[in-house]
C-alpha cells in the first residue's frame, strides 16, 4: 500500500480546546428577558445544532441561507418550550451570537507536529462539524500558514460521519482514500466515519480529556494515541 500522502485532523478537541471566557449560559439569558420556565426546557444549550450525520446540502450554498437556517432552528426550539412571539427575535439573536462566542486555545503538541508533517512533504487538513467560520477560526487559532486544506460541514452540507463530508474532503486532498489519515478525538465521527469511507483512522485519546469509561477496541485499519507528537515516530501508521 503506498504510503500516507496526507493528515487531516478534526477541529474541536484535537488541536483546540475551549478557554475562558465561556460562552454565556441559555438559561441565564433566558431568566434575563423573565423566561425562567421556558429555559428550564430549552435544556443544553448545545443540542440545538445539526444532529451528527445530518445531512443539509438544501441549506448550505451560501453564507446567508446557512445561517437563516441555523436561526430558524433556535426560532422553533424557542417556540416549542412557550417563548411568546414578540420576544423571539431577540431572544434568537443572543442565543445565536451566545452560542459563538467561544474562545479557543491550541493544544500544546500541535504546532509542532503540523509543522513537522508539512516538512515531510505531507498535505495537513482540518475536517470538522462546525459553524460556517471554520476557515476563519482556523486563522485567528494561528494554523492558517500551517493548514493546506479545510473542510467544514456548514460548508460541505453534512456533519460527520455523513459519507457527503468524507467526498468533499477527498475531493479537496485530491489523493485516494487509503493514502489519506483521519486524526480525532470523537469515535464516530473521526474514527469509524473515515475508515468506512476507505481513510486510515487514528483515534486522540488524550489522558487529561478522556470520559469516563473505556476508549472502545480498535477495528482493522485504526490506531490510538494519546498525544499528537506520536504521529511523527513512524510507529502509528508506516509512512507518517
Amino acid at each position: 500500500m503506498d504510503g500516507v500522502g496526507a493528515v487531516v485532523f478534526d477541529f474541536y478537541g484535537t488541536l483546540v480546546r475551549m478557554v475562558r471566557p465561556l460562552p454565556p449560559d441559555h438559561r441565564g439569558i433566558f431568566a434575563r428577558r423573565g423566561l425562567m420556565a421556558q429555559g428550564e426546557l430549552w435544556g443544553d444549550q448545545w443540542s440545538v445544532g445539526p444532529r451528527e450525520g445530518e445531512e443539509h446540502t438544501a441549506y448550505s450554498a451560501d453564507e446567508a441561507t446557512y445561517t437563516t437556517w441555523e436561526r430558524d432552528r433556535l426560532r422553533r426550539r424557542a417556540r416549542d418550550c412557550g417563548v411568546p412571539q414578540e420576544a423571539l427575535d431577540e431572544l434568537v439573536d443572543e442565543l445565536d451570537r451566545a452560542m459563538k462566542a467561544i474562545s479557543l486555545e491550541l493544544f500544546a503538541d500541535v504546532r509542532e507536529v503540523l509543522a513537522a508533517l508539512r516538512h515531510r512533504g505531507l498535505l495537513v487538513g482540518v475536517c470538522s462539524n462546525w459553524f460556517w467560520n471554520l476557515e476563519t477560526c482556523v486563522e485567528e487559532v494561528g494554523l492558517g500558514g500551517a493548514v493546506d486544506v479545510v473542510v467544514g460541514s456548514a460548508r460541505a452540507g453534512a456533519r460527520k460521519p455523513h459519507p457527503l463530508i468524507y467526498r468533499e474532503l477527498l475531493d479537496r486532498c485530491a489523493l485516494p482514500p487509503g493514502r489519506v489519515l483521519f486524526v480525532g478525538d470523537m469515535w464516530v465521527p473521526d474514527v469509524l466515519g473515515p475508515l468506512d469511507a476507505g481513510m486510515r483512522a487514528v483515534h486522540l485519546y488524550r489522558p487529561d480529556r478522556v470520559v469516563d469509561g473505556s476508549a472502545p477496541p480498535l477495528p482493522t485499519g485504526a490506531a490510538r494515541i494519546s498525544g499528537l507528537t506520536s504521529l511523527l515516530t513512524g510507529a502509528v501508521v508506516p509512512g507518517v
